[in-house]
């Protein structure tokens, strides 16, 4: 026999996941473990024989084969059928459900457990999978299922999962009408009578910004619905959080206590305060049952858990961007525009000479003035001077409500008369979504911001890279800066397994200082401090991008260690490939001005919120769908380098470049923007020496044939040159470029990168070569080297087919060195190759059959003659005219007599 147990006071949840499960185990029952919901009740009261249900008194428990739990790991809510769990002949015991979080106690062979809103859903997908079509009734209480534990999708715990599930039951023919009376069936008349007496007692407290209530209901018995009743005092109320008691007696010496919980706070976990009482739920949404207990000492502890649990809202001070982009009333309408567009802000704070904010201009002002040809015309005329501020400890919900008053969409931050901040709509409307997106709403799409457990981190790092972090952030905190580990470290971290010692090799940290009145040179400041206390550092700054490096070489500990450390900041292109422009900002400029989604995500350091991770793209996402997705839709117009940053990105990790992100790619290539800057400006780093560090990671990478192949799909190739292209005849020249390389540079002492470069560089038409290698400011050997390979191509070609013995074959290639040759063995037909390729293995490494010292022994004076005796010993060697020593002394008796 094979049984399926629900919970004891099954709701429709566990309900409907066992009926989806009796289509999964062809045969088995299921066993309601002791009553259900009142709700449940009615629909089987009508429907009881369209389900394979069995009571608990008919099962013999010799003859249970396998047990399958749903809804629950908790083996004291499956009532007497628990005793069933410790037989010693049940083949199986198999768990699925939706509560995370929860320590099981039962001993579960398998145990299926998701983050989705119901149990059913788990069911539904198994359904799917093996193409199991159900009945309507079948399908219609498992739609219920779903409906009442996600609130219809309305629930924060809801998943796109469930709401694909629901679809399909639909497709099942689900009744809908059967789901709306029993989805919603309204309150009993003791519910009703409950709930005037809850309304007349509710008790409530408010604390940053949420208000919380709680009631204590006795009662002459167990009451069913209670839930029903809380979520009603939730929706009547408006309040965000709910502890509902119901106390009645079992005897005069023994009583019953029932709590349930509901909250609609951010943070808040009411399974993980209800669990150490033996309860348990959602977060969201949880319950417990205890027995001769105190139920006001019960309501306390649970009370203060729910205010420990609430988090301090955001003030202005979070929310604000930093510094102010301000203008002088006097700056023009041309001028003010001008900025708008080099920043991309949506309005400008206007201040007086002395610093003081005097009005805001925004771009609807800018547009109309322009509109009617007031260009000229000074921003005093046009700006807002009636102006509502705040200071940068208002709180968010403070913040909203004068925006929704006034409705204005941008708050000035003024601290002691100065201005500090800016607060836009933008700013509000982000913190609400990551706020609900925390809280589980809309599932892990929506989840924009989250924390991580550090003692988590330290393990994944190795300890003296943890150490030096700790130490940055403790320096910083001294100085009241936030400090941030950004883009791939925090890529890596997040990829990086659990367990491990990760040794990264280059870190980037980023000073937030801006709240607390740091200037443009926190990032050096830090830096200076920190190579105090590491003097094997050497320290490295970077004045014109507001940046300190602290370099590691071949430390005991840190090894080769690269650790950049900047202050906050925002970029301006002013035109295409260009060096950006840089100004100190704060860290969402920062991340904003970065390349792809993946490396705009920041670990916050420092207290109080350390391990807070900043992503407001849509990194963390990405990072699971495992795709590569840019910021901006002109980043690659901008810097053509995040194209191969993209690529090797890409084969990097096995990730996708985005659809769109591939439409921006191919869009500026085929622009001819690169093309037309290259000819406007005399410098375009993006096209030079940032090109050429971007193909350095690239070509020493063990990935680098599968990154060339894709850049070749996008056509990026054409930002080396418009001409260049992966056809057949270059791939097989990197081919046998690789053979040369494992066969003639065994040490190495070639930089086989630059091989690989100077293959594909040489691939081009000879006019092309040495400009593009000067363009990509090669060094001085490889340049000459790809300028003079035609003339050296065409000399080799000609006389070494004519060339018969091998001595005559040393002497012509021995005037090249090695990469030369290499670079005209590839691009040669095979006769030429074979004989390059026996030069090198062969003749090359030939030794003399004498030696100085033999020709002194022989007679002969030391002098200028002995080098050119030798060789023409080697020559003769090579040719086959003396085989050993005795017959080179002959020779020499014959050609050279004394």
């Amino acid at each position: 026999m094979d049984l399926i147990l629900c919970h004891t006071t099954a709701d429709f949840d566990a309900l409907g996941a066992a009926v989806g499960l009796t289509r999964l185990i062809p045969g088995s029952k299921i066993v309601l473990s002791g009553g259900y919901h009142p709700t449940v009740r009615d629909f089987l009261a009508l429907h009881r024989d369209e389900y394979p249900l069995i009571e608990r008194r008919s099962v013999n428990p010799e003859k249970i084969r396998s047990l399958t739990v749903v809804d629950t790991q908790q083996r004291d809510r499956l009532g007497k059928a628990a005793e069933w769990l410790d037989l010693p002949h049940v083949r199986e015991i198999i768990v699925y459900d939706h509560h995370l979080g929860q320590e099981s106690d039962i001993p579960a062979r398998r145990s299926h457990i998701s983050s989705v809103g119901a149990t059913t859903t788990l069911i539904v997908e198994l359904l799917q999978q093996q193409q199991i079509s159900l009945t309507p009734t079948e399908a219609t209480v498992m739609a219920l299922g779903i409906h009442v534990d996600t609130g219809s999708l309305t629930f924060n715990q809801s998943t796109p999962r469930d709401a694909l599930a629901l679809a399909w039951l639909m497709q099942q023919d689900a009744s809908l009408s059967v789901i709306s009376n029993y989805r919603d069936p309204g309150l009993s008349l003791q519910l009703q009578q409950l709930l005037t007496e809850s309304l007349e007692n509710l008790e409530y407290l408010c604390l940053h910004g949420y208000t919380v209530a709680w009631v204590t209901l006795k009662t002459d018995g167990f009451v069913p619905g209670l839930s029903s009743l809380a979520s009603e005092l939730v929706e009547l109320t408006e309040i965000d959080a709910i502890l509902l008691a119901n106390e009645y007696l079992l005897s005069e010496s023994d009583s019953r206590l029932t709590v349930i919980g509901r909250s609609q706070i951010p943070k808040t976990d009411l399974n993980l305060l209800f669990q150490p009482l033996g309860g348990g739920g959602h977060s969201q949404a949880a319950s417990l049952n205890l027995r001769g207990v105190d139920s006001q000492a019960i309501l306390k502890q649970l009370l203060d858990g729910v205010k420990a649990q609430i988090p301090h809202p955001p003030t202005a001070r979070d929310l604000m961007s930093s510094p102010v982009r301000t203008i002088l009333p006097e700056t023009t309408i041309a001028e003010a525009q001008r900025i708008l567009l080099r920043y991309g802000q949506s309005g400008l704070s206007v201040v007086d000479a002395q610093g003081r904010l005097v009005g805001i201009i925004s771009r609807r002002d800018i547009d109309i003035a322009l509109h009617h040809g007031f260009s000229h015309a000074p921003v005093k005329g046009y700006m807002t001077t009636n102006l509502k501020t705040i200071t940068p400890d208002t709180t968010l919900p403070q913040i909203e409500s004068v925006m929704v008053t006034y409705d204005i969409g941008r708050l000035p931050v003024l601290e002691n008369g100065q201005l500090v901040g800016i607060v836009t709509r933008t700013d509000v409307l982000r913190e609400l979504h990551q706020e609900r997106a925390e809280d589980g709403g809309g599932g892990k799409a929506k989840r924009v911001k989250s924390n991580i457990n550090l003692p988590q981190l330290q393990t994944k790092l190795a300890p003296q890279l943890w150490q030096l972090l700790t130490t940055a952030s403790q320096e910083a905190e001294k100085r009241g800066w936030h400090l941030y580990l950004v883009g791939g470290a925090v890529r890596d971290l997040l990829l990086a397994d659990a367990a491990g010692s990760l040794m990264i090799k280059d870190i980037d940290l980023v000073v937030d200082g801006f709240h607390k009145s740091a200037d443009v040179g926190a990032g050096v400041e830090l830096a200076s401090s920190l190579q105090q206390l590491y003097p094997a550092a050497r320290l490295e700054i970077h004045g014109a991008f507001q940046t300190a490096a602290l370099l590691w070489h071949k430390d005991p500990e840190l090894d080769s260690l690269w650790v950049d450390i900047a202050t906050a900041r925002t970029e301006f292109y002013p035109y295409p490939a260009a060096n950006p422009e840089v100004e100190a900002s704060s860290i969402r400029q920062d991340l904003y001005r970065r390349d792809f989604t993946i490396n705009a995500i920041a670990l916050r350091l420092t207290t109080p919120r350390s391990g807070e991770l900043l992503d407001f793209f849509g990194g963390l996402l990405d990072l699971e769908a495992k795709q590569i997705r840019v910021l901006h839709a002109n980043s690659f117009i901008e810097d053509p380098t995040r194209i191969y940053r993209g690529v090797r990105f890409a084969v990097r990790f096995g990730f996708q470049i985005e659809p769109q992100t591939e439409e921006f790619i191919r869009y500026a290539i085929n622009s001819g923007v690169y093309d037309r800057t290259a000819q406007e400006n005399s410098r375009t780093p993006a096209l030079q020496t940032r090109l050429k560090t971007e193909l350095k990671y690239i070509l020493e990478a063990p990935y680098w044939k599968s990154a060339l192949q894709l850049l070749d799909n996008l056509g990026a190739l054409q930002c080396i040159h418009p001409t260049l292209k992966l056809e057949a005849e270059l791939l097989r020249q990197l081919r046998l470029l690789e053979r040369c390389l494992r066969r003639f540079d065994l040490q190495p002492t070639l930089n086989h990168w630059e091989m690989r470069l100077e293959t594909l560089i040489a691939h081009l038409t000879s006019q092309y070569r040495a400009k593009v290698a000067k363009n990509l400011q090669l060094p001085e050997d490889s340049i000459a080297r790809l300028k003079n390979l035609a003339q050296v191509q065409t000399e080799v070609m000609t006389l070494l087919p004519s060339l018969q013995p091998p001595s005559q074959v040393v002497q012509l290639l021995r005037q090249y060195d090695l990469p030369m040759l290499i670079l005209i063995a590839v691009q040669s037909p095979r006769d030429i190759r074979h004989k390059i390729w026996e030069y090198f293995t062969v003749w090359a490494n030939m030794q003399p059959l004498l030696n100085g010292n033999d020709l002194k022994k022989l007679g002969y004076k030391p002098g200028p003659q002995y080098r050119q005796i030798l060789d023409n010993v080697v020559a003769a060697t090579l040719d086959g005219v003396i085989k050993d020593k005795t017959e080179a002394e002959e020779f020499l008796v014959k050609h050279y007599p004394q």
